[in-house]
């Protein structure tokens, strides 16, 4: 995140054009996995925005094993989207430019997340969405990646 604060130190709350990456990933019951956000509570795929000199891909790996605790593979990019607006609590405004991802695990191990990021993670049947996403791109890949699996069963 030093990224993010030293330009934020120089424009303040201005809108800013952010990239950024996130995953889907599917469990054997075809339920998905998202993560309570620290920041406020509701719930999203595990992914953020990209550090300087990465790809959507490496970001994407990072961001899903500090958000979620797993090392995984990016196999799919199911949208890059571009077209959402987002202005945080604190008033950042954001224009994500996010590449999303269907994800498999590169292994089962599992690792402690970030506290100042998840509060918890949980699989959630396809059917019956949380109870409130973190903003509209969010909700946005709930209906592809529930797309997806429609399609390919």
């Amino acid at each position: 995140m030093p990224y993010i604060k030293r330009i934020r130190s120089m424009v303040g709350h201005e809108p800013l054009i952010m990239t950024s990456a996130s995953g889907a990933l599917l469990n054997q019951d075809q339920q998905v996995l998202l993560q309570a956000r620290a920041d406020t509570g509701d719930w999203g795929f595990p992914g953020g925005y990209m550090e300087y000199g990465e790809s959507f891909s490496d970001t994407v790996k990072r961001e899903f094993k500090e958000d979620a605790g797993f090392e995984i593979i990016p196999e799919k990019l199911l949208k890059l989207q571009d077209q959402d607006f987002y202005t945080y609590p604190n008033g950042d405004q954001v224009q994500p430019v996010n590449a999303f991802y269907l994800v498999k695990l590169a292994t089962q191990k599992h690792v402690n997340t970030k506290p100042d990021e998840t509060v918890k993670v949980q699989y959630f049947d396809l059917e019956k969405e949380p109870p409130k996403f973190f903003n509209d791109q969010h909700a946005e890949m709930w209906q592809l990646i529930k797309k997806y699996v429609e399609q390919n069963r």
